[in-house]
């Protein structure tokens, strides 16, 4: 069970994260205002942070070069801030990644798992599998009835990120977002070329019906 702290002055937001991940067995500790958020980082021991940036007492930017001032765990800044240049000097600054609000829990959630693998507190299983595909990651190669697929590093990705979730319905730019960390410019393309690659790869194993198309919302997998 890793311990988290949750730094976020509004308190519905607040209330809303502490829930969600305290579903999913996370221990959340919470806090509203950077200056409580400095004294239970002085006082207990956590395993990662969510913070906002505009914080009362003490500002988020102080607080995150505060914790890493004598901590490398990771932190995940929330931000209303969404230039670019705003996004470069909170990762340089020592965010480990940032959600832009309004942001989805189920985003916030995928992040956390990423940044806790990172940190050693999630062990990554040598292959996950769902129906005739199974993915392994020693190999990065997803097998299909013992046949190997080959499949692009982005085409991995995308197919492991629906696996990892496989009732979630994923918009395009979530899928970009999450496999890219970039941007998504609404006009983009890449995602609609990457499931057509994907699908064309997989229609020889007649397993290319697996990706739904969600008309108006994105690609899931079939139940």
């Amino acid at each position: 069970m890793a311990k988290i702290l949750v730094i976020e002055d509004d308190i519905d937001i607040n209330q809303m994260i502490t829930e969600y991940l305290t579903e999913r067995g996370m221990e959340v500790t919470q806090a509203f205002s950077g200056t409580e958020g400095k004294l239970l980082f002085q006082l207990q021991s956590f395993d990662l942070f969510i913070l906002d940036l505009m914080l009362p007492g003490m500002s988020g930017e102080d607080l995150t070069a505060c914790i890493r001032k004598n901590s490398q765990l990771p932190i995940i800044i929330l931000t209303a801030k969404d230039a670019l240049e705003n996004k470069i000097e909170l990762l340089g600054s020592g965010a480990d990644d940032y959600l832009t609000k309004p942001f989805a829990l189920e985003e916030l959630w995928m992040r956390i798992q990423v940044q806790l693998r990172h940190a050693g507190m999630v062990s990554e299983p040598k292959s996950i599998s769902y129906k005739e595909w199974c993915m392994d990651f020693n190999s990065m190669c997803l097998r299909i009835s013992g046949e190997p697929i080959n499949l692009t590093a982005h085409e991995f990705s995308i197919i492991e990120l629906l696996i990892r979730h496989p009732k979630k319905v994923f918009t395009k730019q979530e899928i970009y977002e999450a496999i890219w960390q970039e941007d998504y410019a609404i006009e983009d393309k890449t995602i609609h070329v990457h499931i057509s690659n994907i699908r064309s790869k997989l229609k020889k194993t007649q397993t290319d019906h697996y990706i739904q198309t969600v008309w108006g919302i994105g690609f899931k997998l079939a139940e």
